[in-house]
């Protein structure tokens, strides 16, 4: 029995790493733990040489898809005496610098629960998971955990809190997790003031007046989104006079690819773009006769 010191580097914070490292090193029957610091990752394990080797391998080989090892440096050391394999509690380390992930699009297992009605989550604008949701937007220091996030004012209850503790769940030590119990709620203000309407009310009524021709500002992470409805060409003319933005395009948000494809020609390479992980805004080209104003070709799928 041999004990291994491992550091990595790069983007190893925010993506389930941890679960990640705990998750593999359960597979092969290591004990030891796993922490952030504020310069990557540390792991201490005891296992045979073989063993050891394979986490090591698979470490590298099958990191979450969000990650990036930049270096991973390890050495062998005394074995620990270790029982159990645990993340144990994050270390700061002045001066240190630790790369955050981006903020990552909501991913597909979100989306069902968000759109399932027996969901405790459904039509929650704020779920996320270990593979999607905010990071770089929320965090104000490192280690990359949640009191060190915006999202420490928001106590979870006892249904996140036991999946954010469940190794076997997807949101183990996912950061943001939050539901309509304890996390951030949605508002509509009309005028600077509050109107009163909340949640799923205030959605509706957001939904409501978009239709009606009206601009709303969307608060969403990273600050405002003045939208509209793209079909309205009074409601675009009156937000590109707002905006100053006579020519320059908007960015146009569809429900899924199906839309899109009516509205625009959509090559494989763009397909496999506005389909992917990252769901990012793509260049195309518009066709002919549709009902979009002109001057709106940059596309996305949405959520809503």
């Amino acid at each position: 029995m041999h004990g291994l010191r491992i550091h990595i580097s790069g983007i190893v914070q925010g993506v389930g790493f941890r679960p990640f490292v705990y998750g593999l090193a359960t597979r092969l029957d290591l004990k030891g733990w796993v922490r952030n610091t504020s310069a990557g990752v540390d792991i201490e394990v005891d296992g045979d040489n073989d063993v050891l080797d394979a986490f090591i391998k698979a470490l590298r080989d099958e990191s979450p898809s969000l990650s990036q090892i930049d270096e991973l440096t390890a050495s062998f050391i005394p074995a620990g005496g270790f029982i159990t394999f645990d993340i144990i509690h994050s270390e700061s380390i002045p001066s240190a610098f630790q790369p955050i992930s981006p903020d990552v699009a909501v991913c597909d297992d979100c989306l069902c629960e968000m759109l399932d009605p027996n969901d405790r989550r459904y039509r929650y604008p704020f779920i996320n998971c270990t593979n999607c949701g905010p990071r770089f937007t929320i965090i104000k220091d490192i280690p990359y955990d949640r009191p060190k996030t915006t999202m420490t004012s928001f106590t979870m209850c006892p249904d996140c809190e036991r999946e954010y503790k469940d190794p076997l769940n997807r949101r183990f030590h996912a950061q943001p997790v939050a539901c309509p119990v304890c996390g951030p709620h949605v508002w509509l203000e009309m005028q600077n003031a509050e109107c009163g309407m909340r949640n799923d009310e205030a959605i509706q009524e957001t939904q409501r007046l978009l239709v009606a021709g009206k601009i709303l500002a969307i608060k969403g992470l990273g600050g405002f989104h003045l939208a509209c409805d793209a079909t309205n060409s009074k409601s675009v003319s009156e937000l590109r006079q707002r905006k100053l933005r006579v020519d320059k395009p908007f960015a146009l948000m569809m429900h899924d690819l199906e839309t899109i494809e009516r509205h625009c020609f959509v090559s494989t390479a763009e397909r496999d773009l506005l389909t992917s992980s990252a769901h990012p805004i793509v260049l195309l080209k518009r066709k002919p006769n549709r009902i979009l104003p002109k001057r709106l070709p940059r596309t996305k799928i949405g959520s809503v």
